[in-house]
C-alpha cells in the first residue's frame, strides 16, 4: 500500500500554490492524498504569519499533531512556509521536537529528502534520482488528468518592498521573478491535465520581470499565455498601485482571456497612515489609479486590502479609509486588524495604540460599509446572462465564477466541471449570485477534467 500524506495550508494563495506544487510532487513519486491526519503517514503543516492569529493556528495544529506522533513514532511530520522563512527557526525546531523536518516557504526539497529513509526503493540512489528529476521539473508538473479547473501559478517569489508592517520580506526573502520559459512550461502542462483558468501569483505580481535582462514583463506575459489553445481564463494578483502600468491596464483591456478583475491594496485612506506603512502612494494617487483602471477597462471590478488600527490611526484618519471606500465601491475589500509582527519596523519603532475593542469597531463599520457596496454592486446582475465557469460542487451546488470574480452557484443534476456557460442570475446578495444555466451548449458539451 502507498505511503498516504495529508497537507494542511494556512494563509494567502501563495501558500495554496506551493502546498498544491508539492502534493504534485508527492504524487510523482507514487505516494497518495489522505483526507484526514489519522489516516497519513506523512503530514505536512504549510503555514502563514502575516497576522497573529495565523501564527496561533499553526502552533495549535503543531501542539495537536503531538499525540499522534507519540502513538505512532514512524508518524513523519513536516513543518513548512513563512512559521520557518527562509534562515530558518531554531528556536521553533527546539520548541517542537516531534517535527522531523523544517522547510522553507515555496522549497519542499527538505521534505522530499526527509521521505527517503520511510520509503522502500531498490536503493537510495534510485530515490534521489526521482527526487532530483521530480525538483528540477519545478516541484512535480502536473500532466495527469486533474479536476483543478482554477490553479494557481506563482511567477514572482519573495518581496523587498518592506512595508513597515509586513513580515514576508524576512520569511520569503527577496524578490525573484521565475524565467518566463519555466513559467510558460508550467502553464502549458497545467492546461494540459485540465486547468481552465491560471491565476499568476507574486507579493506584488506587477513587479514581473524588473529584476530580469531585457524587457520581458508582465504584459507580455500575459500576452504568451493567451496564446495556450485550452486556456480560457488568466488573472493574476497582487499588484501594487506605484507598478500598475498603463501598459499592463492596457494589456488587461486589450487580451480577451485576461479577466477583468484587478487586486490592488489600498491599505489606508489616510496619507499619514500610508506614509507611516512606507506604501510610496498618497490617497488621491490611489483614486487616480481607480480612474484610470475604469476608464481603460469597462466593467472591471477592483479588490483592495486594508488594514484598521494601524499604530498612530486616529479617529480622523480612519474615517479617511471609511470615505474613501464608500466612494469608491470597490467590488472587494479583504479587511484585517493591525497586529505587530516580530522584526518589522512598525512593531519595533511604532506602538500599537489603539486598543483591540477600537480595532473590531472600526473593522466592523468597514465590514458593514462593504457588505452594502457590494449588495448594490450584484444587484445590478439580476436578470442578466453571464459567463461562468464552473469550478466544482459546494453543499450539492455547482460553483462557478463570472469574469469579474464573482462567486456564482447553480442547481442542477448536471456535470458542469471545467465549462465555461452563460447563466441567468435569479438572485442576488452581498456575497454571492445565484443562477441557471442557459447555454445550449450545456446539452452538446462533453464535461471538461
Amino acid at each position: 500500500m502507498p505511503m498516504r500524506y495529508h497537507i494542511w495550508t494556512e494563509g494567502c494563495q501563495m501558500n495554496v500554490a506551493d502546498s498544491s506544487r508539492l502534493s504534485r510532487a508527492l504524487d510523482s513519486l507514487g505516494l497518495s492524498p489522505a483526507s484526514d491526519v489519522n489516516q497519513a503517514d506523512l503530514i505536512i503543516l504549510n503555514t502563514c504569519v502575516v497576522r497573529q492569529s495565523a501564527e496561533d493556528r499553526a502552533l495549535g495544529r503543531l501542539n495537536s499533531l503531538k499525540p499522534l506522533k507519540l502513538a505512532n513514532p514512524n508518524l513523519l511530520i513536516g513543518l513548512m512556509g513563512c512559521l520557518i522563512g527562509v534562515h530558518g527557526n531554531p528556536a521553533l525546531e527546539k520548541r517542537f521536537p516531534w517535527v522531523d523536518v523544517f522547510a522553507a516557504p515555496s522549497d519542499p526539497e527538505p521534505i522530499l529528502r526527509a521521505l527517503e529513509d520511510r520509503l522502500q526503493h531498490d536503493s537510495a540512489e534510485s530515490w534521489r534520482k526521482q527526487v532530483d528529476e521530480v525538483l528540477d521539473d519545478e516541484f512535480g508538473l502536473r500532466l495527469e488528468e486533474t479536476h483543478v479547473v482554477s490553479e494557481n501559478l506563482p511567477i514572482v517569489l519573495g518581496c523587498s518592498h518592506a512595508c513597515t508592517y509586513c513580515v514576508i520580506p524576512s520569511k520569503r526573502g527577496k524578490e525573484k521573478s521565475r524565467n518566463p520559459q519555466k513559467i510558460l512550461q508550467e502553464a502549458k502542462s497545467l492546461v494540459a491535465g485540465g486547468a481552465r483558468e491560471l491565476i499568476l501569483l507574486g507579493q506584488i505580481v506587477d513587479r514581473f520581470g524588473l529584476d530580469l535582462e531585457g524587457n520581458y514583463h508582465l504584459p507580455q506575459l500575459l500576452a504568451d499565455l493567451s496564446e495556450i489553445p485550452d486556456l480560457h481564463r488568466l488573472r493574476f494578483l497582487t499588484s501594487h498601485p506605484n507598478w500598475m502600468t498603463n501598459d499592463l491596464i492596457d494589456a488587461v483591456a486589450a487580451l480577451p482571456k485576461v479577466m477583468p478583475h484587478i487586486e490592488v491594496p489600498l491599505q489606508a485612506g489616510d496619507d499619514e497612515i500610508l506614509m507611516r506603512m512606507r506604501r510610496g502612494y498618497t490617497n488621491s494617487q490611489y483614486r487616480d489609479l481607480v480612474a484610470r483602471i475604469r476608464e481603460r477597462i469597462p466593467g472591471v471590478s477592483i479588490g483592495t486590502d486594508i488594514i484598521v488600527g494601524f499604530p498612530g490611526e486616529s479617529e480622523a484618519a480612519f474615517m479617511n479609509t471609511y470615505d474613501t471606500l464608500a466612494e469608491l465601491k470597490l467590488d472587494v475589500a479583504h479587511l484585517a486588524r493591525y497586529s505587530p509582527r516580530p522584526g518589522t519596523y512598525s512593531a519595533r519603532f511604532l506602538p500599537d495604540d489603539v486598543p483591540a475593542e477600537e480595532k473590531m469597531r472600526r473593522f466592523r463599520a468597514l465590514e458593514d460599509l462593504q457588505k452594502e457596496v457590494v449588495r448594490n454592486l450584484n444587484a445590478a446582475y439580476l436578470g442578466k446572462s453571464i459567463p461562468v465557469l464552473f469550478e466544482g460542487k459546494s453543499k450539492n451546488r455547482w460553483r462557478g465564477r463570472t469574469p469579474t470574480n464573482r462567486l456564482v452557484f447553480v442547481e442542477t443534476d448536471k456535470d458542469l466541471l471545467g465549462q465555461e456557460l452563460d447563466v441567468h442570475i435569479t438572485w442576488t446578495g452581498p456575497w454571492s449570485l445565484l443562477g441557471e444555466v442557459q447555454d445550449q451548449r450545456l446539452n452538446d458539451t462533453t464535461p471538461q477534467p
